[in-house]
């Protein structure tokens, strides 16, 4: 018999806000009891602390815990989300900004992922997935379980967005697109 965890994650709501009727009874009644609700910037979001087997089995029993609530709540994503900061990638893994800054760098250890978001800006995205992926297989850390959960929580999201049938619709017509761009550049 596997062992139960305590799992942490960020569900973002929407369809709701602060001033919806029964907000906090309906979603304790679901099954939410082990999260807290909070608002910021209109948004409801709710922080777990979930007993279960895996993450996957934490996430997915909470996502339809709030969902089977009688005020009509959808999940719109979890966090952490997939895109960070170099900031934000020193904060998870608790270390210095300077070690990596090091890393982006190449000063200390080549290949670090390149960013994939807001290039120009003065803090460019990295995917979280990518990063801890590298930090694996450079042995700077040795938690396979970070590396599948990042990957899990970039893939949980990937599939909320796919609910909505007209983004999926599009996404599904762009994808096969761009593939047959690809197989019509091998066939040359």
């Amino acid at each position: 018999m596997k062992v139960t965890k305590t799992f942490q994650f960020t569900l973002v709501l929407k369809k709701v806000h602060e001033h919806t009727l029964d907000l906090e009874d309906s979603l304790y009644e679901a099954g939410c009891d082990d999260a807290l609700i909070n608002f910021r910037n209109r948004a409801v979001y709710l922080d777990f602390d979930r007993e279960a087997k895996t993450l996957e089995e934490a996430v997915i029993s909470a996502i339809k815990d709030v969902q089977s609530s009688s005020i009509d709540a959808e999940v719109a994503s979890v966090a952490p989300e997939n895109w960070v900061t170099e900031s934000e990638i020193a904060q998870r893994l608790t270390m210095t900004k300077q070690t990596v800054s090091l890393w982006i760098s190449g000063q200390r250890r080549k290949s670090f992922p390149h960013p994939i978001m807001h290039l120009a800006k003065k803090s460019p995205l990295w995917s979280w997935s990518e990063v801890v992926n590298w930090l694996f297989e450079n042995k700077i850390i040795d938690d396979k379980e970070l590396v599948e959960n990042a990957l899990f929580f970039a893939n949980i999201n990937a599939a909320l967005e796919e609910r909505d049938g007209k983004a999926r619709a599009l996404r599904h017509r762009l994808l096969k697109k761009i593939s047959c761009q690809a197989v019509h550049r091998t066939n040359k």
